[in-house]
């Protein structure tokens, strides 16, 4: 597999970065941190220190358990780091630190994906266009104030983010595919896939691009697109930290 990513912090923005990447031999994980709404969060830890440990959990049962359904890998790895907080932490804040998740795994001839939330996972077969695995469930709440998002995350009729409830695993979007049938693919943080929802690109010439010119042309893109883009036009941040992780199998990958 030909791989190449690129995660980096919000321009002009003194917090830690709270994007998570790690790429390894067989899989790609991906985590965007929610950055803090000034609620109480009944949490001594940051948003980093959760997206972190998450992504190691993630990074060590895809090593540990090549099997593992991906909804398992990460319903283990939402336990895992409660256990790291559980004595210190009020995990039944629904508050609590949070990230979105989007991982994919190839071995065996398939190609396996996991999104929960909106970070993005843009698959292309060979023969078609770009398909787009996204989970929008935080785009159609009845409101966007703080009230309403706590009342709403991982709740039924809400939307579902890697926190302290393992059974969010449970409503992640998943799906696999033969790996000898898929051209190329993209891992992305919202703070890239803006390009597409907010200014315009396409996700075929996302993908060209990474393609062509990779993941630092793409960053450059964003946020030549966010300075350009007039104050208050888009709610939520003029800024984000961007993720974007790009593929394309190679000879070797596809079964003979």
């Amino acid at each position: 597999m030909q791989l190449s990513s690129l995660c980096e912090a919000a321009p002009g923005d003194d917090r830690a970065n709270e994007d998570f990447v790690l790429v390894g031999s067989d899989f790609v994980v991906v985590l965007d941190g929610a950055t803090a709404s000034g609620a109480p969060t009944g949490c001594r830890h940051d948003v980093a220190w959760v997206t972190g440990r998450l992504g190691a959990q993630l990074a060590r049962l895809l090593v540990e358990q090549p099997g593992a359904e991906l909804r398992e890998v990460l319903r283990a790895g939402i336990e895992a780091v409660c256990a790291l907080h559980a004595g210190t932490c009020d995990l039944g804040n629904p508050d609590s630190p949070s990230a979105t998740v989007a991982m994919v795994r190839w071995g065996s001839g398939r190609f396996d994906h996991l999104v929960l939330a909106d970070s993005p996972v843009v698959l292309q077969p060979i023969d078609g266009e770009p398909q787009v695995v996204l989970d929008d469930r935080v785009e159609r709440l009845p409101a966007y104030d703080r009230a309403c998002v706590s009342r709403l995350r991982n709740a039924a009729g809400g939307f579902w983010v890697a926190s302290t409830r393992p059974e969010a695993a449970d409503q992640a979007l998943t799906g696999s595919r033969p790996l000898a049938g898929l051209r190329r693919f993209a891992v992305l943080t919202d703070g890239v896939s803006r390009l597409v929802e907010r200014y315009g690109w396409g996700w075929d010439t996302l993908l060209e691009t990474l393609d062509k010119q990779g993941p630092k042309a793409v960053l450059a893109a964003v946020r030549a697109a966010e300075q350009a883009d007039p104050p208050g036009r888009f709610p939520g941040k003029r800024h984000d930290d961007a993720t974007v992780v790009f593929g394309r199998p190679g000879p070797g990958d596809r079964p003979s």
